[in-house]
């Protein structure tokens, strides 16, 4: 399911993450760590993928339009915890 929420909304949850998530969030998808990253805003796509995750400028860092939930969901669960 897509969903749309401020760049420094997620920023703002990637920095809650315990030390490790990326990587343990990267294992259990099969990703590479990379991957993860730049889901969160990263940009480094020589080792990492894009992963439908779609950042526009503006107000608030901007608009990220998230194709699929699955790392953030994974994220706010470890947040959670």
């Amino acid at each position: 399911m897509a969903k749309t929420i401020t760049f420094d909304e997620l920023r703002k949850i990637k920095d809650q993450l315990p030390s490790g998530s990326m990587r343990k969030i990267a294992e259990k998808l099969d990703l590479n760590e990379e991957t993860v990253r730049n889901y969160f805003g990263g940009r480094n796509f020589e080792k990492g993928q894009s992963m439908g995750v779609h950042f526009e400028q503006g107000p608030g860092g901007g608009i990220v339009s998230i194709d699929d939930t699955t790392i953030l969901d994974m994220a706010r669960d470890m947040i959670k915890t």
